[in-house]
């Protein structure tokens, strides 16, 4: 017992250590005037949530300017900044001064928002990760159980846009993640709640939507009689819809007020992407102009029934044999589909396709650790853009490092190996030729889009593969927590 406790501190620390590191770098916008960028805009969250009444947060008013970094995300993401506001009022009140603290920067005003990431990261996400090790993984000895967790924890991705960028992607998808817990142990009441908080702090959870609906229809039509069915969808049913009124009770004084906040979560009138992202929309554009083709009308339909036609087939497979090892290959899937093909789409959004993933190092641990390596590659001009490239290079370098020691990747086969080797060496040449050769006046965005490109064909192909896992997955195969019970 002492031997895991001293393991899971270890692990524990070093994740931290990492996370830390990286904080040091410079951030999203840092001397960027006159927007500068997402660090700037969970400043001006705090400023706008401690400083204003609750019902001027997502409206455009005399001292809210929705054109300066509008409130975009749902109610918790708001009430998270206001806690953070308060306490940054105790500190120094001229961090959150109303209309007088735009753009500020100081280094200790860096270190209060580094240490609000990492103390999220603390409380929510990493504990999530470990609890998910040691309660969902079977039969595997405490150590391996712990050394699965540091490589989940070592993820780059996550710690470079996090604690590098600038984000709080760590509560979201370690609400998700309890979720996940909580459904793989057989508490889906406390699974539905954990999910529900994670959309409730931020809406692009909806990747994850369709596995978590699908999972739990599916389990409460197998009851054994209509009425037992019936009473387990109610249940489920009236917890979630409790978690949104909680969630939602500020703003639930009119219709009006409701819209406003649904409007300002879906602004349709972003676009279809921004920046160069690797999705199809963004891949197509290369050669046909998507936005001037077609009005924007046309564009949310398709980009709505090509998201519905590649998620469906796993959704109602799922369905019909619901088990937590499809549910976690289903949510590899549905968020894939949703990054790929839906509308409105960041770079950044490649994380809730990347943390399923990552629940399944210990399954497909080559495969896994190649795909966490092209979603990280993927986001490379944005962490060029923010001054990361040298945390950049170390998170990639060291992630690698523990996969390999940890899954044995080096005993793969030798065609896997082949096309891995491949597929890395034509990031490097990317890499390579973005650093070395200048891009032509005509084509200033070359290197970001020829990597976006590059990566997008590589997730296509993990979205089939991962397919093909599911579909071709024992049909009998019992639930994580089933497998835990017997050992």
């Amino acid at each position: 017992m002492a031997e895991k406790f001293y393991a899971v501190v270890i692990s524990a620390l070093a994740a931290i250590l990492v996370r830390w590191c990286v904080s040091l770098s410079p951030y999203s916008g840092k001397g960027k005037p006159p927007m500068f960028g997402d660090y700037e805009a969970q400043r001006h969250w705090m400023e706008i949530t401690y400083n204003l009444p609750v019902d001027e947060w997502y409206n455009n008013t005399t001292n809210n300017d929705l054109m300066y970094w509008g409130l975009d995300y749902p109610p918790l993401t708001a009430y998270h900044s206001w806690i953070c506001g308060f306490i940054a009022n105790k500190i120094n009140p001229n961090w959150i001064a109303l209309n007088k603290s735009r753009g500020h920067e100081s280094h200790e005003h860096k270190l209060f928002m580094r240490y609000t990431v990492l103390v999220a990261d603390v409380l929510v996400y990493i504990p999530a990760v470990f609890q998910f090790s040691f309660l969902c993984l079977g039969r595997k000895p405490a150590l391996n159980k712990v050394l699965i967790a540091s490589a989940i924890l070592f993820y780059p991705g996550l710690i470079l846009i996090d604690h590098g960028h600038f984000q709080y992607n760590a509560i979201s998808l370690g609400l998700a993640l309890w979720g996940v817990i909580g459904l793989a142990r057989g508490h889906d009441l406390l699974g539905s709640i954990a999910y529900t908080l994670a959309l409730n702090y931020k809406q692009m959870e909806l990747y994850h939507a369709f596995p978590f609906f699908f999972y739990l229809l599916g389990k409460s039509l197998q009851e054994k009689s209509w009425i037992s069915r019936i009473f387990s969808i109610a249940k489920l049913g009236i917890v979630v819809i409790v978690t949104f009124i909680l969630c939602w009770l500020p703003f639930l004084t009119g219709v009006p007020a409701i819209l406003q906040v649904l409007h300002r979560l879906f602004p349709f009138a972003r676009g279809l992407f921004e920046d160069k992202v690797a999705n199809i929309w963004c891949s197509i554009s290369v050669l046909i102009k998507v936005k001037r083709v077609l009005t924007q009308t046309q564009i949310i339909k398709l980009s709505t029934w090509s998201t519905l036609t590649a998620c469906l087939p796993s959704s109602l497979n799922l369905l019909r044999n619901p088990t937590i090892d499809r549910f976690v290959l289903a949510l590899v899937n549905s968020s894939l589909a949703f990054f790929i093909f839906s509308y409105q789409v960041h770079e950044k959004s490649i994380l809730l396709a990347a943390l399923p993933v990552c629940l399944l190092l210990h399954y497909k641990p080559f495969e896994c650790s190649w795909f966490l390596v092209i979603s990280t590659f993927s986001m490379w001009p944005l962490l060029l853009k923010d001054g990361l490239a040298l945390p950049y290079i170390s998170c990639m370098l060291l992630f690698y490092a523990v996969s390999y020691h940890v899954f044995e990747l080096h005993k793969t086969t030798t065609r896997k190996q082949s096309l891995f080797l491949l597929s890395v060496l034509g990031a490097l040449c990317l890499h390579t030729g973005s650093a070395l050769v200048q891009p032509p006046r005509r084509y200033p965005d070359l290197w970001p889009v020829l990597i976006s490109l590059y990566s997008c064909l590589h997730f296509l192909g993990f979205l089939c593969y991962f397919n093909y896992l599911q579909f071709t997955l024992a049909f009998n195969a019992k639930p994580v927590a089933a497998k835990e019970k017997k050992s």
